[in-house]
């Protein structure tokens, strides 16, 4: 367990056909949602969520398979991106929040943020984009060979639901600037401490749409052709340049495909830019919203 110290929240269930689906909701106002990649958790916003909730209600669940949520077996759930959009829609009807919303999305976040976003443009009023895309993989960026040893092959299967090894080596490359310390990389793979728990994990990887028949490529295709009814909202890009996955080329189809967009890059910092950059990053996304009012 995370101790209560560094993750002061009380979380909330929804039910998803049976499954607990964890999210956190602090606050009152402007609806903010915060979406999540992999291999973190809601643990990746929580000085974010304490920085706005004074201001802002916001929302932050754990996808399945993640954080504090229900980790099912295959047979289960899904674990596919259409899924991950169809939860995150379930828990916003549930909570009556239909209009307004500011995504604040990261890593897979972007892909299920955006894909919502895209079923319901007229509900997004704000964005903020961290280190993810929206789209394909940009014709000029190498897929990583080691995230295609753990996408396609068995040895990635163990190395990654048996060893833990991608969720460690995230926490430990993740940060450039600011290296996390044990205790922080402890509390980000607290979720994932049995071969069961680290599954979506693995689907998470398996799931990435490189190629027309894998699952997830029409629908990432089918967003990004949309992007462009979001060009008149405000965005706030913040990115960390030494991402191995997420690099130059992902945040140069962003600003491509969004010239009026605020942009903050840092050549020194990595993926996980809240943790890297936060001593700047939440001042902006704050100061960003308090400039764009509803």
């Amino acid at each position: 367990m995370v101790k209560k110290s560094l993750y002061p929240f009380t979380g909330h269930f929804h039910d998803l056909n049976g499954l607990k689906y964890h999210y956190l909701d602090e606050g009152q106002g402007e609806t903010v949602v915060m979406v999540h990649g992999n291999p973190t958790w809601s643990f990746y916003y929580r000085n974010l969520v304490l920085a706005l909730r004074d201001q802002y209600r916001v929302i932050v669940p754990d996808h399945i398979g993640c954080g504090l949520s229900d980790k099912p077996v295959d047979s289960g759930y899904s674990f596919t991106l259409k899924q991950r959009v169809d939860d995150l829609e379930a828990l916003l009807e549930a909570l009556g929040l239909r209009e307004k919303i500011t995504l604040v999305v990261h890593d897979w976040g972007g892909m299920i943020g955006m894909a919502y976003a895209s079923r319901h443009p007229e509900r997004i009023a704000r964005l903020v984009i961290l280190n993810t895309g929206a789209f394909l993989l940009p014709a000029a960026k190498p897929f990583p060979l080691a995230l295609k040893i753990c996408r396609d092959t068995q040895f990635g299967v163990f190395l990654v639901q048996g060893l833990n090894v991608f969720a460690r080596l995230a926490a430990r490359v993740g940060c450039k600037r600011h290296p996390l310390s044990k205790e922080l990389r402890d509390a980000y793979c607290s979720p994932y401490d049995t071969w069961h728990h680290r599954i979506a994990t693995l689907r998470f990887v398996q799931d990435i749409p490189l190629q027309p028949e894998d699952p997830g490529f029409a629908l990432i295709q089918e967003v990004a052709d949309g992007l462009h009814r979001f060009a008149a909202l405000p965005m706030l890009i913040c990115w960390g340049e030494r991402d191995f996955v997420f690099d130059h080329h992902f945040r140069d189809e962003w600003q491509r495909r969004f010239p009026a967009a605020e942009v903050h890059s840092y050549p020194d910092c990595g993926h996980y830019i809240l943790e890297d950059a936060q001593e700047e990053v939440i001042p902006l996304i704050s100061d960003f919203l308090s400039r764009h009012p509803l």
